[in-house]
């Protein structure tokens, strides 16, 4: 990745987490449930904490433990520190990290009204590059991620630094794009594409070895076979990737930026069928009021039309990662 997408990744995502309200609750509820989310999960967390923004559900393969410590890399809003939240219970902790200050502002909002009025007592979040982690060594029992360490420059670093906090025997559990052939130029150039989780990609054999060279052991990095069209779901598109990564703001050449408008529902095809989640008891399913609601982001209207142009599944996989610590490995 350029290093002024770094910049450029941040903005967009920070622009996602400042519009509270500008996508239907629905349709975000629709792109969560294509990637593996239940009704029942999303209606045990904070509402605005589903951005539309998975690629998969982590929290489903992790196998978290009562008094785990669970870390999730560029959390967003917090979507899957809820999930891991009352999994590992009042003895664990759910740790939350992400670049993205609007991000981490929003989801320390979330952690304080839990679903039932109250905030959540085992969780926390920080600010902080995902390849430079607070936290010390031999700390973490479980490292999971939704959608984010595509968007990375040095992958390799990234694992790295996973294999430094967790425990001997400690495993990361992933959901992420990988590539399956090779992108044309129109997508590899295009700044919505590299926001959007497909251009900073990495292959999926490329995957393995990085994790294998990183130290790890029982390596699985597997095409979940979901709908990456799905994306498309979220009113005016939707992104991937809950943001873990900072930037400035304008075009970046010479990625090219697509010139698509926001605000409206795309009329071409809208890649598998989506049915919607319905809303939990209460909870409205529309979008704010005009004096609430703020435009779409231009990541979201980015890449629905990128999807509009291609299939992205002919190129790219949401894949489940899988690996583990050897118990015999005392440090990174």
């Amino acid at each position: 990745m350029p290093e002024s997408m770094v910049d450029t990744v941040k903005s967009h995502y920070a622009a996602v987490a400042e519009s509270t309200a500008s996508v239907p609750a629905a349709d975000l509820k629709a792109v969560a449930a294509a990637f593996g989310y239940t009704a029942e999960q999303l209606a045990a967390i904070p509402a605005t904490a589903n951005l539309g923004l998975s690629c998969g559900n982590p929290t489903a393969m992790a196998g978290l433990k009562p008094g785990e410590t669970v870390v999730d890399l560029g959390c967003g809003a917090g979507l899957d520190v809820f999930l891991a939240a009352p999994k590992v219970g009042p003895r664990g902790k759910a740790i939350g990290i992400d670049m993205t200050p609007a991000m981490i502002q929003r989801a320390r909002e979330n952690a304080r009204r839990g679903p039932d009025g109250r905030p959540y007592e085992n969780v926390e979040f920080h600010l902080a590059a995902i390849d430079q982690l607070p936290l010390p060594d031999g700390s973490v029992d479980c490292v999971i991620s939704n959608c984010v360490i595509n968007l990375v420059p040095d992958k390799p670093a990234v694992f790295r630094e996973i294999m430094r906090v967790l425990k001997p025997g400690g495993r990361l559990a992933i959901s992420d794009i990988a590539l399956k052939k090779e992108l044309p130029e129109d997508l590899a150039k295009n700044v919505s594409a590299w926001v959007g989780c497909i251009a900073g990609a990495v292959f999926i054999e490329e995957y393995r070895s990085q994790l294998r060279d990183a130290g790890f052991a029982h390596v699985e990095v597997i095409d979940s076979g979901a709908d990456l069209n799905a994306w498309s779901a979220a009113g005016t598109s939707a992104a991937c990737c809950a943001s873990s990564l900072d930037a400035p703001s304008g075009p970046q050449s010479p990625l090219e930026v697509p010139a698509c408008g926001c605000g409206s529902r795309p009329p071409g095809r809208q890649g598998g069928r989506l049915d919607k989640v319905p809303p939990a008891s209460g909870e409205a399913s529309g979008a704010a009021s005009p004096s609430e609601a703020k435009p779409a982001p231009e990541l979201r209207a980015g890449l629905t039309e990128l999807i509009e142009h291609h299939d992205l599944n002919k190129y790219a996989a949401s894949v489940k990662v899988f690996a583990v610590k050897d118990r015999s490995r005392r440090s990174a």
